[in-house]
């Protein structure tokens, strides 16, 4: 299963937004990107603002590149705006819908306690952080789970859930209400540029 295990502050530098909470204080002090030429000054041309676009998304959902092409390939075929459709199945990732629900702190722990299998969809064990979860889906964790407290913690640190979800911390489990719309998804991306980078 492959996944960029590499710096994290790194990327968002790169990116110039903070892809984890712990990297805005990082940006704070250094907001150029990284590398020896990083301070320099680089011609903002319309292929380099649509291609920054789809790495930032990429590396929001922790999604690598030939992933990140195929879910735009099934984007593309279903019916209605293809950036949208696109933005709707990075969020229906089941990692991704952990995180959402406040049972991670972030979307890496959220995919380590995917795999690491303390989550169940419907009542069955699902370690594959990229699945597709759909309406009225119940998602829970698994009774006697090693990470507990640690979802315990990360749910008393989340504010809100999104309207398209439906969760019970106290329990422990939640349910898919519906797709979400794009007005429900806050992740701050363009998703236009994306489908204009890959209709070329």
């Amino acid at each position: 299963m492959a996944r960029y295990r590499g710096p994290a502050v790194k990327q968002s530098r790169r990116e110039g937004v903070a892809l984890t909470d712990k990297a805005q204080k990082y940006l704070d002090r250094r907001s150029y990107p990284p590398g020896e030429h990083g301070r320099a000054r680089i011609r903002q041309s319309e292929y380099l603002v649509q291609l920054r676009e789809k790495q930032k998304t990429r590396r929001f959902y922790g999604v690598l590149e030939k992933q990140f092409r195929r879910y735009y390939k099934k984007a593309s075929r279903q019916p209605g705006i293809t950036g949208e459709n696109l933005l709707r199945i990075l969020e229906l990732r089941l990692d991704n819908v952990v995180y959402r629900l406040g049972f991670a702190a972030t979307r890496r722990q959220a995919r380590q306690f995917v795999v690491h299998g303390h989550f169940q969809v419907n009542g069955r064990r699902v370690n594959i952080p990229s699945y597709q979860v759909r309406a009225d889906d119940v998602v829970s964790v698994k009774a006697n789970s090693a990470v507990e407290p640690l979802i315990r913690d990360a749910t008393e640190r989340q504010a809100a859930v999104s309207a398209w979800l439906q969760a019970d911390h106290d329990a422990l489990n939640a349910k898919i209400l519906r797709a979400p719309e794009r007005d429900d998804i806050t992740t701050p991306v363009n998703e236009q540029l994306i489908v204009e980078l890959y209709s070329k």
